[in-house]
């Protein structure tokens, strides 16, 4: 939710993203590719004038409906995903 409220203001380059919200890249980094499956936040490769790639992140549009159902739906998707995980 927190990483949703700061992309409220617009697109934001990673790593002060990062700053904003006080946690690593790594962690940062398996968050938004989760809520980018999810397909509430959009990320966006640019390269900055030194040759730099620099990714960006901002919020897709969404209306989110949450019911015990989609909540219940999460935790399998997510026990299944860690299982998976662990099998590799």
């Amino acid at each position: 939710m927190r990483v949703v409220a700061e992309l409220t203001g617009g697109r934001v380059h990673v790593s002060e993203l990062a700053r904003r919200l006080g946690m690593s890249r790594p962690l940062l980094y398996m968050h938004l590719d989760r809520l980018e499956k999810a397909g509430l936040v959009v990320g966006h490769l640019e390269l900055s004038e030194d040759g730099k790639a620099m990714k960006y992140f901002e919020l897709a549009p969404f209306d989110v409906r949450l019911t015990a159902e989609a909540v219940a739906e999460a935790v399998r998707e997510q026990a299944a995903d860690a299982a998976a995980d662990e099998a590799d």
